[in-house]
């Protein structure tokens, strides 16, 4: 009878442990296919030639971008521009300084020695700029041709004035002067001419003006057995030889 018991607790116990591990796998498995599946494909390696095709592509399409906004503006303000950058090589061609305002006016013949002479160009210029800058905009350099063209064509209107001062300006690059040529004075020349030289400068220069060198600096010994100044050397073999 004790045995009997024994048995049937051990078997208790046995479909007990098969039950939990059955609930437990049950519940494995509905974890797993309640976890959301990643449907997107993996990730092919990109191609080194695609890649710098693209980027070309964006850069040439930025280059034309760029070259439209550069191809709208106004042969006035690449007048501005051209005149505003003379002579200095940190400008940005975005303001302009008085000394090139004035060149401007002058190799554009916005000054006519007649209406417009540089005295007015320097009271427009220091009219429109503002009291502690030194420079003008362009939108500043409008207004100062504005008030320029009021006295370099009076007899226009307001409006056909302004354009006829704009056609003197468009298109227009910095008039640059040829080199200086060098002034032939007595002074220079007698510093220069070494026919003219006397003393021991003359000794550093034979007849045609070139230079000795060391042999017109220094005293060399002369071990050719003739005396200082002798015209002759080196002639004796030939008289002798003539001789005979």
């Amino acid at each position: 009878m004790a045995s009997s018991l024994k048995t049937g607790v051990r078997c208790g116990r046995l479909v007990w442990g098969l039950q939990c591990n059955t609930r437990s796998t049950m519940a494995d498995n509905k974890a797993k296919s309640t976890k959301p599946v990643n449907k997107t494909p993996p990730k092919s390696p990109s191609d080194p030639a695609k890649d710098r095709a693209a980027k070309r592509l964006s850069y040439d399409s930025n280059s034309s971008h760029e070259g439209a906004m550069a191809g709208e503006i106004s042969a006035l303000e690449e007048a501005f521009r051209k005149f505003a950058i003379h002579g200095d090589t940190r400008a940005t061609g975005k303001e302009m300084h008085g000394k090139n305002w004035s060149k401007l006016c002058k190799d554009c013949h916005v000054i006519d020695g007649k209406n417009v002479t540089i005295t007015d160009v320097d009271i427009v210029f220091s009219k429109i700029k503002g009291k502690s800058s030194r420079t003008i905009t362009f939108e500043q350099f409008k207004e100062a041709l504005q008030e320029l063209s009021k006295k370099r064509f009076k007899d226009k209107s307001d409006e056909e004035a302004v354009q006829e001062i704009y056609k003197l300006i468009e298109g227009k690059a910095p008039i640059i002067s040829g080199v200086t040529k060098a002034i032939s004075s007595p002074t220079v020349s007698r510093l220069t001419d070494t026919s003219k030289f006397t003393g021991s400068h003359k000794e550093r220069f034979d007849p045609s003006g070139k230079g000795k060198g060391k042999a017109g600096r220094e005293d060399l010994v002369d071990a050719s057995g003739y005396v200082s100044g002798y015209k002759h050397a080196g002639t004796y073999d030939h008289k002798v030889q003539g001789s005979k």
